[in-house]
């Protein structure tokens, strides 16, 4: 195992674009903490390390259900004890809710919450503790934090908390050389989407863009967040949809 090699740990990393994120940062030579969700996706997140290591770096597996604070946060301590070093940080894995705001359950708010916005922020506060100089946080939220959409409530609320945790950890962290950042997607052609959308939907969406994104279409950003180059680049929320929404 070669400890002087640079690691990141990436949420929702068996599928979509964590998968994808992974296995971008497996090309930079960045050995990943491949996180999936529940046994019922250890199969894809196998198939994510296995992406990883063909291309030369090291993964290591690690399940844990986000809605569980002490599972959250063993994330940053399984990737220091196997690797020895933390240098990037993904926030990926996502839930979404769409449905009437009047129809939302407690149980769906506060899981909700709980994936998207509090995993998030603990995992942000113990990265801050432990991320080598001019590593990089990437928090990854959703474009509808910038328009309104009927139905999308708890999904949207629940992601638009990253903004604010990503400018205060930012200015918090300048004088480490560590950036902060969030990304906003828009809709892409992955099964994340379609989970919560109809025919029609899907149209009305693509009138907007003329179709759907695709997770290479996000990537080269965070690729090059986690570059020297973007140093003075932090506590941004950047947009990345096609014109689908803009701020």
């Amino acid at each position: 195992m070669n400890r002087n090699r640079r690691t990141a740990i990436v949420t929702g990393a068996a599928r979509n674009l964590g998968r994808a994120f992974a296995h971008m940062l497996a090309r930079q030579g960045i050995n990943v903490l491949v996180h999936f969700n529940s046994p019922s996706s250890r199969a894809d997140a196998e198939e994510t390390a296995r992406l990883v290591r063909a291309e030369g770096a090291e993964a290591e597996l690690a399940q844990a259900d986000l809605t569980d604070r002490a599972a959250a946060a063993s994330l940053i301590d399984t990737a220091v004890a196997r690797f020895g070093q933390l240098d990037v940080l993904i926030n990926s894995a996502g839930v979404i809710v769409k449905k009437p705001f009047a129809e939302i359950s407690d149980a769906e708010f506060d899981r909700s919450f709980a994936v998207n916005a509090r995993a998030p922020f603990i995992l942000m506060r113990g990265a801050a503790s432990h991320m080598q100089e001019g590593g990089s946080i990437i928090n990854v939220a959703t474009s509808i934090i910038a328009c309104s959409f009927p139905f999308y409530s708890v999904y949207a609320g629940s992601k638009a908390p990253l903004e604010q945790f990503t400018r205060a950890l930012a200015k918090e962290l300048a004088s480490r050389r560590i950036n902060v950042n969030t990304i906003a997607p828009g809709a892409l052609d992955t099964p994340f989407f379609y989970g919560a959308e109809t025919d029609e939907s899907v149209a009305f969406i693509k009138q907007f863009t003329g179709g759907l994104g695709h997770p290479d279409d996000v990537v080269p950003t965070v690729e090059f967040l986690i570059t020297p180059g973007a140093r003075w680049l932090t506590g941004q929320t950047m947009f990345v949809n096609g014109g689908f929404a803009t701020r």
